[in-house]
């Protein structure tokens, strides 16, 4: 302009960028790398939006004791379950990729070994119910005993069952189930409010959960897989048991140390606090769980490509990496302006007790970033043993300061645990994820990432 105003721009040239942002979108979705993760991200999105409807009904039509014990079931629910299941997600995302025709049976092992190990340790936990405080007394006989038993089973399946489609690369069914569960489980809150005041919250989670199991599953095993199998590259060699076994064998300690932080510190806060208290935190804590997940989901989606793709490793990482901030650190920063307003939807007490905390894990989310993607590049290049020793650390930086502050700074003790111990690993690991995304390219592979509808990124 002559006046030296910056030129407003025109219809024509607006209409351009959203040609190119469209393009640009269009071109990640044809590759499996960026499908899957936007895939696993819209479930996140779907399971947060569903899951805050669910906990403010929730929290209008029970007591806050009941709202907070009935948080304590599902987290101890979700412990056990997860004992061999999260164990096993990193080994389904490594080793399905290139499972061919024995899919099936790897799927359909990891399902029963999680299953039978979950109740095994729930078991040990009903036995030792005193323990555990007032929050989990209402487990007590053989009834509720073997309806939890059988939560835990289900619900070991249903951890399994997205990592399973994820490693098919048919992440885009995971948003589907979480968006049917959800608002089944949302109606038979309502439905059951009246009849079971006290377990209606715990019974709404656990029924819809088995129910959506029969179809997903046979959708999983009916169609999937045999269409997973006939798509296997010619010469795909499927692991040996052996393999998975060296696998799992680094990689099991690490991902049990990841479970103590997501579940068994909740169970032990729960453990040391009132039930309505309890309920301020594991709402705060659901939240800022939600937003690690976005970081967790790109990387899985980052572990599945790379087990069939190492040339294109250093490549796929750096752009994993640029698209989970470009998603995850607006939403962090929202969340942490945000974080009074967003709990206060819940009742008063959730933003007075539950902001601090939320906040604390919205800053911890951005060094976890960094932490997920070279985890993902570690199990693509099936580097066990530094796998375990990061994630064994982080465990054990979280859960001892968390429990050194808890007495000191109460439920907010586990954010402060959180970033700080993230912040650290982040620092720690930060040259090995230089060398993940400075690795050279092969000629070979440069050129085909020059060639986005390559065959090896067909669907």
């Amino acid at each position: 302009m002559a006046d030296g105003r910056p030129k407003e721009p025109d219809a024509g040239e607006a209409g351009g960028r959203w040609a190119v942002l469209r393009r640009r979108l269009m071109r990640d979705l044809r590759n499996p790398l960026f499908l899957n993760g936007y895939a696993l991200m819209a479930n996140t999105g779907v399971t947060a939006v569903l899951g805050m409807g669910y906990w403010l009904l929730a929290a209008r039509l029970y007591t806050p004791e009941d709202f907070g014990r009935s948080q304590a079931l599902i987290t101890a629910m979700r412990l056990f379950a997860g004992l061999t299941a999260l164990g096993l997600t990193g080994a389904l995302a490594r080793f399905i990729p290139v499972a061919g025709r024995r899919t099936g049976g790897l799927i359909g092992r990891g399902y029963l070994i999680a299953t039978v190990t979950a109740v095994v340790a729930a078991v040990a936990f009903l036995l030792t119910l005193p323990f555990w405080g007032a929050n989990y007394a209402s487990l007590a006989g053989l009834g509720p005993g073997l309806f939890f038993l059988a939560s835990v089973a289900i619900w070991s399946v249903f951890t399994l069952q997205d990592v399973a489609l994820a490693g098919m690369r048919q992440a885009v069914w995971v948003p589907v189930n979480s968006l049917c569960f959800g608002l089944v489980k949302m109606g038979l809150l309502v439905a059951v409010a009246g009849a079971l005041p006290d377990d209606g919250i715990y019974v709404s989670w656990i029924v819809p959960t088995a129910l959506a199991l029969i179809p997903i599953n046979l959708f999983i095993f009916g169609v999937l897989v045999p269409r997973h199998a006939r798509r296997a590259p010619a010469g795909t060699r499927p692991a040996r048991l052996r393999e998975i076994g060296r696998f799992l064998a680094g990689d099991y300690p690490g991902a049990f140390s990841i479970l103590a932080i997501v579940y068994f510190l909740p169970v032990y806060v729960a453990s040391r606090v009132s039930g309505e208290m309890f309920g301020y935190f594991a709402m705060a804590q659901t939240l800022g769980a939600m937003i690690e997940l976005l970081a967790i989901n790109m990387a899985t989606s980052l572990t599945v490509t790379g087990s069939t793709d190492q040339a294109h490793l250093a490549a796929n990482s750096r752009q994993a990496l640029r698209r989970s901030y470009l998603i995850i650190a607006p939403v962090s920063a929202v969340t942490f302006l945000a974080a009074p307003l967003i709990l206060s939807v819940f009742g008063p007490g959730f933003a007075e007790h539950g902001t601090p905390l939320l906040r604390l894990m919205a800053l911890a989310v951005l060094p976890r970033v960094l932490i997920e993607i070279y985890l993902s590049g570690l199990r693509a290049r099936s580097q066990a043993r530094l796998l375990a020793l990061v994630q064994i650390g982080l465990a054990v930086l979280v859960l001892s300061s968390s429990l050194i502050l808890l007495p000191v700074t109460g439920i907010s003790s586990v954010g402060y645990g959180l970033l700080f111990s993230e912040a650290l690993v982040a620092l720690l690991i930060f040259g090995g994820l230089r060398k993940i995304l400075d690795q050279p390219e092969t000629p070979q592979s440069a050129s085909a990432r020059e060639a986005p509808d390559a065959a090896s990124w067909s669907t």
